[in-house]
């Protein structure tokens, strides 16, 4: 239906700033809700910020992330600024068919691998 792959992740200092994109194809892409999430080791994966034509945060990076997308590329982005040594997790892109934004994991019917985000301190 959706295929999903992310990347951008890698290791940056505390305060810095990474630019993580989410490259779909397998359907229109406008018509689905995009959404991230992160998971940490040993800990729940939890909504970050989703976006379909408006956009929601999670309050933990409210202010600091944004994302966007760009449907003539198949593509959403996620700009992380002011990273934080507790932003570190796998990010991963989800996707699901236009019924309304979404921050419940379980309602996003297509993921990708995930990338890797390491703040250092």
């Amino acid at each position: 239906q959706v295929q999903l792959v992310e990347s951008g992740g890698g290791l940056v200092q505390a305060g810095g700033s990474l630019r993580l994109s989410c490259a779909a194809s397998g359907r229109t892409f406008s018509s689905y809700a995009m959404g991230w999430f992160r998971q940490a080791p040993g800990k729940e994966r939890e909504f970050v910020a989703a976006i379909i034509r408006s956009t929601h945060y999670a309050d933990s990076v409210k202010g600091r992330f944004t994302v966007s997308r760009d449907n003539a590329k198949n593509t959403v982005y996620l700009q992380l600024n002011s990273l934080k040594p507790e932003d570190t997790a796998v990010y991963y892109c989800a996707a699901r068919y236009y019924t309304g934004l979404s921050t419940n994991q379980y309602d996003y019917t297509y993921w990708g691998p995930g990338t890797q985000v390491t703040v250092s301190s």
